[in-house]
């Protein structure tokens, strides 16, 4: 009870896109397809089937989306799931350049201010991209949308053992060279977060999870921060 007390004291943050049909998706994937199989009225219960791709709305990529062999969805343990937030924040320079490209000297400068990046943490690049959503050609930008260099993730990974990334957009980078470079490091992913202007720069704690699908290389995610 005494932690039920602690987490309940917490102010609670939803960084989770609603997902429905007619959304944004990546260009090329189907939209969601809906059925309603039953009704309240007519059968005592409802039951609706969905149709979507893994890689639907705020959603999880597991290393096996890029890489042969590597772990899917159901094989990351819950006790990847909670983790230490950290938000870098570079929306200004987004708003100044939609091309940016988040650099290793970004995360030094972010450092300077906010101190070291933790062991295991989850970060998160704040971009501001989602209050594009949900207009499909806004997201896409043709193309022109910010991103995370390898370099960056491969410092994240080697030098401050994080996690796993987030980011407000479809992709990891426009490239997929970063998205393909943290998903071979063995990480996973959570796209097109929300909500990052609520969140701050460190002190919270994220809770990212998803079901526990059998090989499964994506699927829809339930994400939110917890701050004292």
């Amino acid at each position: 009870m005494d932690l039920w007390a602690l987490i309940r004291g917490c102010r609670f943050v939803d960084l989770t896109h609603t997902c429905a049909p007619g959304q944004p998706r990546f260009p090329g994937d189907p939209d969601e397809q809906r059925v309603q199989l039953s009704t309240v009225a007519a059968d005592g219960c409802a039951v609706i089937q969905h149709t979507f791709v893994g890689q639907w709305g705020t959603h999880v990529d597991a290393p096996n989306h890029f890489v042969a062999g590597g772990r899917s969805v159901d094989a990351v343990l819950v006790d990847d799931m909670v983790s230490p937030l950290v938000v870098l924040d570079f929306h200004t320079e987004v708003a100044a350049n939609p091309q940016f490209l988040l650099l290793p000297e970004h995360i030094f400068e972010w450092e300077s201010h906010h101190g070291r990046i933790p062991d295991g943490a989850f970060v998160a690049f704040r971009s501001d991209w989602s209050t594009r959503w949900p207009d499909q050609q806004a997201m896409e930008n043709g193309g022109n949308c910010p991103g995370w260099s390898v370099a960056a993730i491969d410092f994240l990974v080697e030098h401050r053992n994080i996690r796993a990334i987030g980011h407000e957009t479809f992709d990891t980078d426009p490239s997929l060279k970063a998205q393909r470079a943290i998903l071979a490091h063995d990480r996973w992913q959570i796209e097109l977060l929300t909500n990052l202007d609520q969140v701050p720069e460190t002190g919270a704690i994220i809770v990212a999870s998803w079901p526990k699908i059998k090989e499964g290389t994506g699927f829809p995610a339930r994400v939110f921060a917890l701050i004292a």
